[in-house]
Parts: C-alpha cells; sequence; structure tokens
C-alpha cells in the first residue's frame, strides 16, 4: 500500500524559520485582539440564535390511508411514530451516503499507484452492494407503515451535515486509502450504533417483523466495521513500518 505521510515543504509549523521564531511571537503578543473579550461573546450569541431558532425540519403527514391508521394506533398507545420515522428516514440517508462512500474507496484503491492497493476491491463491492440492498431495506420499512421515504427527515438533515467531511475525504484526489479508510471506519462506527438503536425502536414500537429484518442489516454492517478496522490498522502500521 502507498505511503500516506512523506517528508516535504510543509510551511505551516513555526519550526520552519527559526530565525523569525522571536519576531513572530513578539508580534502575535503585541498585536491586540480584533475585537474587546473574550469568547463568552459569541457563546451568548450562539444561545441567542439557539433559542429563536425553530427545528431543522419536519415529519411529513401520513400520505396513505395505512400511514393514517398506524399513525393513529401508535398515538393511541402512547407511543411517538414521527420519532421512528425520524430515524429510518435518517438511516435511509445514512445507507445511501454509504453506497456513495464506497463508490469513492472503490475508486481510489483502483487507481492509488497503479493498483497498488492491498485491499480486495471484490470485498468492497461486496460491501457496497450491501449498503444498497440496507438502503432498499429501510426503504420498504417506511412504505410499509405509510411513510414516505422521499421525504428528508430532521435526524437525516442533520445525519447528511455530519457526512459532508467524510465524502470531502473520500473524494480529495489528494488523500491516501489510508486516509480513506479511516474516514469509513468513523461512518462504519456511526452506522453499527445507528442501526442498534433502530432495532431498539422497532421492537418497543411492536414490529418485531422489522426488527429482525434491521438485524441482518446490522450483522452486515458488524461485518463491515471489523474488516475496516483491520485494513485502517494495517495501513497504519505498514506506513510506520512497525508491522513486525
Amino acid at each position: 500500500m502507498e505511503k500516506s505521510t512523506v517528508i516535504g515543504t510543509n510551511r505551516t509549523g513555526i519550526d520552519m524559520s527559526p530565525i523569525d521564531i522571536k519576531e513572530m511571537v513578539a508580534l502575535a503578543n503585541a498585536t491586540p485582539a480584533s475585537s474587546p473579550g473574550d469568547e463568552q461573546a459569541i457563546a451568548d450569541m450562539r444561545g441567542q440564535y439557539v433559542a429563536e431558532a425553530g427545528v431543522p425540519g419536519s415529519i411529513p403527514p401520513p400520505g396513505t390511508l395505512k400511514g393514517v391508521a398506524s399513525t393513529a394506533m401508535q398515538k393511541l398507545t402512547g407511543k411517538n411514530p414521527e420519532a421512528f420515522i425520524d430515524k429510518l428516514g435518517c438511516r435511509l440517508a445514512f445507507e445511501r451516503s454509504g453506497v456513495r462512500l464506497y463508490d469513492a474507496l472503490i475508486a481510489k484503491c483502483s487507481s492509488v499507484s497503479a493498483g497498488s492497493s492491498e485491499i480486495p476491491l471484490e470485498t468492497l463491492r461486496k460491501f457496497r452492494n450491501e449498503e444498497l440492498q440496507h438502503f432498499k431495506m429501510v426503504e420498504g420499512a417506511m412504505r410499509s407503515i405509510g411513510a414516505d421515504p422521499t421525504a428528508q427527515t430532521p435526524s437525516a438533515d442533520v445525519d447528511g451535515m455530519a457526512s459532508l467531511g467524510l465524502v470531502q475525504v473520500l473524494t480529495d484526489p489528494r488523500t491516501s486509502v489510508a486516509h480513506c479508510l479511516e474516514a469509513i471506519l468513523i461512518a462504519e462506527l456511526a452506522d453499527n450504533d445507528a442501526w442498534q438503536l433502530l432495532i431498539v425502536l422497532a421492537e418497543r414500537m411492536g414490529m418485531d417483523d422489522m426488527a429482525r429484518e434491521f438485524g441482518v442489516a446490522l450483522r452486515e454492517e458488524e461485518d463491515h466495521l471489523i474488516h475496516v478496522r483491520q485494513w485502517f490498522r494495517k495501513a497504519v502500521l505498514d506506513d510506520a513500518a512497525v508491522t513486525h
């Protein structure tokens, strides 16, 4: 696997210009802040925005009679189906992103150093296809209770924002396979926990068949996590030349 860390002309550190260190520090100490006070002002402003803000989105009303009936029954038992639909929508969006992340990793591993990556592409394609199947599974689950899988729920919106950095890492032509594996590892760790929570929600909503189906997805995601963790560990140890 290609090295991800090399010695180069990195000018970001102060030690790159030892003659100027004293002058740089003196200038920093002599230059006043651009505004008075400390970080409390920005904290107060953020607090004001939080107090005035609404929610990042909403759950659309059921679009089918089946959905209306399902929601009504849950409401009668004191449960909040909107929270369950929100997390279903979140998982749907995350699995879609998972497909794209694996597509980007496959492209990276296929192109670096004329295909020098030691990660089996067939395994990556298998994981990518499983992410797609999980997407379809959640889509079907949402339709089965009358929810609209095309609507972006609040948690889906939040997860989309949180995932932007991962996408940028995977699609940046300068990042190494090791960098990309670390981003995938972050996604898989979050994905595993999210599936576990979704299974608990489904069980407590009385949807045991759905929970069992989600258990299949969780087992596959656990397999993804094991492999990605091992690949990332090996990439880092190889890069440090401390494998043995």
